[in-house]
């Protein structure tokens, strides 16, 4: 028995919070979102208690050693150590992102990324003019490759001046190779591609493979020089609402271009309850964290199990890292309705549907794990009762 219960079930319905109160249907399941059904550490809680009771919160500043437990923390799990003067700070990896399209590109230029991926990559580009180009992924053995032939081609498009990467994957969940980073950043540094790889799931990783995180800048100094790395407690201390991220960026020159831009949009400093967070996290988050990943590897096994006896036809990508499960509905073909909508309208229960994360994802859905055991087997159970009552499969069919 641990120390901390992440069966408990938390109402989170009219807390203000875009999984549960985005549906007007207080009967909707979401398992959707990438946010946790867990309460944070005690450690956080306590932190931001005590800011709270302070009862003054006006301009905050960050401490001089305000990033030393990130660069502790990637040290003690990653076995690679950032200088602390190489972060920055964004109010978001999203609003990075966003960023970097209107102050990295202009109008006309193009971002290389592998597709299916966060969709929220190629939203950015197009919401800044920016054209995406695409590398297909190809799926062999149950997980995710890199089709490097077409990589490197599309690369050599003088028009290509950034790549955006997924590091662990969303939403497959697979953490590329130090081989495949490797390859990839000498692409893009002899093709002068800057490399945006968005590590946010990178403590999340599963201990059944044996594996840790690489980091990207961890791979080679010229490769450092050549990307920028989004990290943020968000994720894996499941504080997305405080919105605060932080930065890699080891190239002094894209550090203070980066922060420029920033001046010219008015935003000089994290919040301060994001201040007061982030240290704590990485301080003293680290046993909920590991007690969080026993849990989370008990909820993908469940997932697997459940999904393998009741449903075989659907096909689990096995995830190396992330609390997000990628699932292949192709077997199955509703008539003049996607899959998504028949879970949603027969089962009542809200995946992220695949077609979101562009070519390759429209027969696959996502589902967050993050949640109580008795919460995924009531949303398991709703995805079989929707195929059920839509006469998708048959009850024998679903052992």
């Amino acid at each position: 028995m641990g120390n901390y219960n992440f069966d408990t079930r938390i109402e989170r319905r009219g807390s203000g919070c875009i999984k549960w109160d985005r549906s007007e249907e207080p009967d909707i399941l979401p398992l959707w979102i990438a946010d946790m059904d867990f309460a944070v550490a005690p450690e956080i809680k306590e932190a931001l208690q005590a800011r709270v009771a302070h009862g003054v919160f006006g301009y905050p500043k960050a401490p001089d050693d305000f990033y030393e437990p990130v660069c502790d923390w990637m040290e003690r799990r990653f076995g690679y150590r950032p200088e602390r003067e190489w972060f920055s700070h964004s109010p978001g990896i999203v609003a990075f992102f966003h960023f970097f399209c209107k102050g990295f590109l202009k109008p006309g230029d193009k971002v290389l990324m592998q597709m299916p991926v966060y969709h929220h990559f190629f939203g950015a580009a197009e919401k800044n003019s920016v054209e995406v180009v695409k590398n297909q992924l190809l799926i062999k053995n149950g997980r995710y490759e890199i089709d490097f032939s077409d990589f490197e081609n599309k690369a050599k498009d003088p028009g290509v001046k950034a790549f955006f990467l997924c590091n662990p994957h969303n939403p497959g969940g697979r953490m590329w190779s130090r081989e495949e980073l490797q390859r990839l950043g000498r692409i893009c540094c002899e093709n002068n591609i800057l490399i945006i790889s968005d590590e946010i799931h990178c403590d999340l990783v599963y201990k059944y493979h044996g594996k840790r995180h690489i980091p990207l800048a961890s791979v080679s100094q010229e490769i450092a020089m050549n990307s920028i790395t989004c990290l943020a407690p968000s994720k894996t201390f499941n504080l997305a609402g405080l919105q605060t991220s932080i930065p890699l960026i080891p190239n002094p020159v894209l550090k203070a271009r980066y922060e420029q831009m920033l001046d010219s949009f008015g935003i000089f400093r994290p919040n301060l309850f994001g201040l007061t967070a982030l240290p704590a996290a990485y301080r003293y988050g680290e046993p909920w964290l590991e007690e969080l990943l026993e849990y989370l590897e008990g909820n993908l096994r469940y997932l697997r199990s459940w999904m393998s006896e009741h449903l075989p036809m659907v096909k689990v990508m096995e995830p190396d890292a992330s609390y997000l499960v990628w699932m292949d509905f192709s077997a199955i073909k509703p008539a003049g309705r996607t899959v998504h909508d028949v879970l949603l309208e027969e089962g009542w229960v809200w995946l992220e549907e695949g077609c979101e994360f562009g070519d390759g994802g429209e027969a696959f859905e996502r589902v967050n794990i993050a949640c109580p055991r008795a919460t995924l087997a009531e949303g398991l159970a709703r995805i079989q009762r929707g195929l059920e009552k839509a006469d998708l499969i048959k009850k024998e069919e679903a052992r």
